[in-house]
């Protein structure tokens, strides 16, 4: 099942803040990506890899993240780029509740592979 994280934060209200995305995914980061401009009312993703570990970091607003695997199901409301949402191979992901202006980060340590997709919820 997906994990939340709170990521390496370093800064103040003065200077600002920086957060360390490291040692999180097995392996390398071969792809990255963003998601924007959703509609609050849509939903994205509705499917799950086979393969992929996938690290999610809301950058700007907010999203929620619905998780489903055998073991249940769990959701999860990024709102800081503080947090991380490391999603693991069989997890399947609904993402929906988009703010206005939301930014979502999606790093993976698998290239694109169609085959590594599976749409059925478990």
């Amino acid at each position: 099942m997906a994990t939340l994280l709170e990521l390496n934060t370093f800064g103040t209200d003065k200077v600002g803040y920086l957060s360390v995305f490291e040692k999180i995914l097995p392996g390398d980061i071969k792809r990255a990506f963003f998601v924007y401009g959703v509609p609050p009312d849509s939903q994205r993703a509705k499917h799950g890899h086979l393969q992929s570990h996938q690290a999610l970091v809301c950058l700007n607003g907010s999203c929620r993240i619905e998780i489903s695997n055998v073991n249940g199901t769990a959701s999860f409301h990024l709102s800081t780029p503080q947090k991380c949402l490391v999603v693991e191979p069989a997890d399947w992901l609904l993402m929906d509740q988009f703010s206005k202006g939301s930014v979502l980060l999606v790093l993976s340590n698998y290239y694109y592979d169609l085959d590594d997709y599976f749409y059925q919820k478990p």
